[in-house]
């Protein structure tokens, strides 16, 4: 059992086939964890029978706000302590609005890893550099992930490490000056890092690249140096990453990642001919199902090309997380050639999420 959650990227599984897979995984009590397992006991209906297909996973409700609290060990399924050596790590997401959910992980994630650095090869990127990360780590999942993607092409991964919490609660009490001075302060060893260090790839959020963009010396040297750049964290505008894209940085090849510590990472596609966005992320499918729903009936999709929430099931080996909805808005973009799942494009705060979430920098 557990076969389909590694199979070779050009041998994926049916979407339903890996559904019933996950079901017999996380609810069978020789494999599942205790958390899914009292789950069980309190579903209307039996996992292990009932549930055959994508569409019969929309009865599970959202349980993810009970991971603020839970302890995480029985989010750890028994087959996996049975099948593999203790390497479960715990990561936890941003605490955008209140405490932080927690999951753990020890393999499943370096594999979404190793589809990413797939994606970037699609994109053209050389394996050869050495990366920047200027982003959370620590608790924070994107910075061990973008080591991982280093590791991947016989690179080093330097870090700049922040607190993304800290930021957040400065902007809250509207103490700016702290959060520009932390901000000049993660800059500062940025420039460090590139005036001594052989850079050329570099992982930074939107409000971190402003600020080097209003910098003269600091985005000349940016400009020097970096010839990839891999933006997320926050939201951009279209208008943002046009100038971004065009003005700022014209000779970096960019590419922007969507995602979040339970979700994983939807990387930006290669753009085609139809592309109407200048960023269309796709998420690594089957085993990461994003939808863009209508806020007021979560069961229904929007059509191709409106804006809704995004909606996100993930199906691993060490983590079944089924019907989160995020606070994100996003527009819906049919699947193009090599990705069977839809696009998501123009990622952005749900109107009825604007005075609950604040993005800081990251």
């Amino acid at each position: 059992m557990s076969a389909l959650f590694e199979r070779p990227f050009d041998a994926l599984p049916e979407p339903d086939e890996l559904v019933r897979e996950t079901m017999q995984w996380h609810f069978q009590p020789q494999t599942g964890s205790p958390f899914w397992l009292r789950q069980k006991d309190q579903l209307p209906f039996d996992p292990l029978t009932d549930i055959r297909t994508v569409a019969d996973l929309y009865r599970f409700p959202d349980v993810s706000s009970q991971w603020k609290h839970i302890a995480v060990e029985d989010l750890i399924p028994r087959g996996c302590r049975q099948e593999q050596a203790w390497e479960f790590s715990v990561f936890e997401s941003g605490s955008t609005t209140g405490s932080p959910k927690r999951i753990i992980e020890s393999t499943s994630r370096r594999r979404g890893i190793d589809w990413i650095n797939s994606m970037l090869t699609m994109h053209g990127i050389p394996e050869q550099g050495h990366w920047l990360h200027i982003g959370p780590t620590g608790p924070h999942i994107v910075g061990r992930s973008i080591g991982l993607v280093a590791h991947l092409r016989s690179s080093l991964c330097y870090y700049i490490d922040f607190d993304p919490r800290w930021v957040k609660k400065c902007i809250q009490q509207q103490r700016l000056d702290i959060t520009k001075l932390y901000l000049d302060h993660i800059i500062s060893q940025a420039v460090n890092a590139l005036e001594t260090q052989p850079i050329s790839m570099l992982f930074a959020t939107p409000p971190v690249l402003e600020a080097i963009c209003k910098r003269p010396e600091v985005l000349a040297l940016f400009q020097k140096r970096i010839r990839v750049l891999i933006w997320a964290g926050t939201s951009i505008s279209t208008e943002s990453l046009y100038l971004l894209e065009e003005e700022f940085f014209p000779d970096t090849k960019i590419i922007g990642w969507y995602g979040n510590t339970l979700m994983g990472i939807a990387c930006q596609r290669p753009r085609v001919a139809e592309d109407t966005e200048l960023c269309v992320f796709q998420p690594f499918y089957p085993y990461c199902l994003v939808d863009v729903v209508r806020p007021e009936s979560p069961g229904e999709l929007v059509d191709y090309g409106e804006v809704g929430q995004v909606r996100m099931t993930l199906l691993t080996k060490e983590l079944f997380v089924p019907n989160v909805l995020e606070r994100d808005s996003a527009l819906r973009q049919k699947p193009v050639a090599g990705f069977a799942w839809d696009g998501l494009a123009r990622i952005g705060t749900l109107d009825s999420a604007r005075n609950q979430v604040i993005e800081g920098v990251y």
